[in-house]
């Protein structure tokens, strides 16, 4: 069985969520079955495993409508995408695709990074739920990353295919057996967009004295004013971006790994800090129930003074989350997620047959 993996979200810098996603599930599939990798940019190889790959347009280009054209030659007996824009005109070969959330139709506010032609867009493709099922069953089957995506979909009846779970996992860590935190540090990792919610973590800190909240990724100067004016004097580290080593470092010394968000896919911080034995406090939403489970702590995401007391609640019962938290973290790895996606498409190939 041939079969073909588009590589081409994995970022030439830091990875952002989907391009861990793509890489992380890769590399534990190329262990099991050989691969060919589509790529875009030749520097993609470099987080990737040592497996055949073919260059492609990007999955960006005006021509990605027609990239199935090009993988035709490859003569694949299945083609794994891990997002859901994977063009298909006149492919020959079985498809599966990857929804990872539905986060934008109830947060319509585009990525700022997006160019403003494309923010149009973006919002416009996200004010109806038609677009979304007319690319989902292009495909043979699909793909997220978790249940309670999962049920989302199916509640909206997006896709007539079969929907299967290819958890998304964090990269593997050794944790560092600890009876109590290093100090009174709150980490945030993740983005500033508005339904991230971050600044009612901020709201929080007045009540939490002598604690500090860690921002780990970069912000831009109106979102650190904002925040900062929130904030006791001395309470908010800005790390503007960081790299694994610093990252790992900073969640060994917290206290809680900590966000107030409102909607997620997954929650990639919440496992790698768990995995470290470093507790999660989040917002009570169905997902991080998913992937905290009873390890982590939960809050009302409107409320500074729940945000505080679940933080408070935790000074009583570290250690014992500590290694709940690392259990836990042990359900989501790539190896599993590579076994379910293995299996996904020898059966979406079989029917080829």
């Amino acid at each position: 069985m041939r079969i073909v993996v588009d590589c081409r979200y994995v970022r030439v810098g830091r990875h952002d969520g989907i391009s861990r996603f793509s890489a992380g599930v890769v590399r534990a599939l190329a262990a099991r079955h050989d691969v060919t990798m589509l790529i875009s940019d030749l520097r993609q190889l470099d987080k990737l495993p040592d497996q055949p790959h073919a260059l492609v347009r990007s999955p960006t280009s005006v021509l990605e409508p027609l990239v199935a054209l090009q993988v035709n030659r490859l003569r694949p007996d299945v083609v794994w995408s891990p997002m859901q824009t994977m063009g298909s005109f006149r492919r020959r070969y079985p498809l599966v695709l990857t929804l990872h959330d539905l986060i934008y139709y109830t947060n319509r506010t585009p990525p700022p990074e997006f160019a403003l032609p494309l923010r149009l867009l973006w919002r416009l493709y996200h004010l109806a739920w038609w677009p979304q099922r007319l690319l989902l069953d292009r495909a043979d089957a699909v793909v997220t990353v978790s249940g309670t995506t999962r049920d989302e979909m199916r509640r909206h009846r997006l896709t007539r295919r079969p929907v299967t779970v290819v958890s998304n996992a964090a990269d593997p860590a050794v944790a560092v057996p600890r009876t109590a935190p290093g100090g009174r540090d709150l980490v945030y990792m993740g983005s500033f967009m508005p339904y991230k919610n971050v600044s009612a973590l901020v709201r929080a800190l007045p009540l939490l004295d002598g604690y500090r909240l860690h921002l780990m990724s970069r912000v831009s100067e109106r979102e650190r004013a904002s925040l900062t004016s929130l904030a006791p004097a001395g309470s908010l580290v800005f790390h503007d971006g960081v790299g694994d080593d610093e990252y790992r470092e900073t969640l060994l010394g917290a206290t809680a790994v900590v966000t107030a968000s409102r909607a997620e896919g997954f929650g990639i911080p919440l496992v790698e800090g768990m995995a470290l034995g470093t507790p999660a406090v989040v917002s009570d939403i169905p997902i991080f129930r998913e992937i905290g489970g009873e390890a982590a702590l939960y809050f009302d995401p409107g409320s500074a003074a729940s945000i505080a007391a679940a933080v408070r609640r935790l000074e009583g019962e570290w250690a014992d989350r500590s290694a709940a938290s690392v259990a836990q973290a042990a359900r989501f790895s790539w190896e599993a997620s590579a076994d379910t996606l293995l299996a996904l498409l020898r059966e979406v190939a079989a029917t080829r047959d």
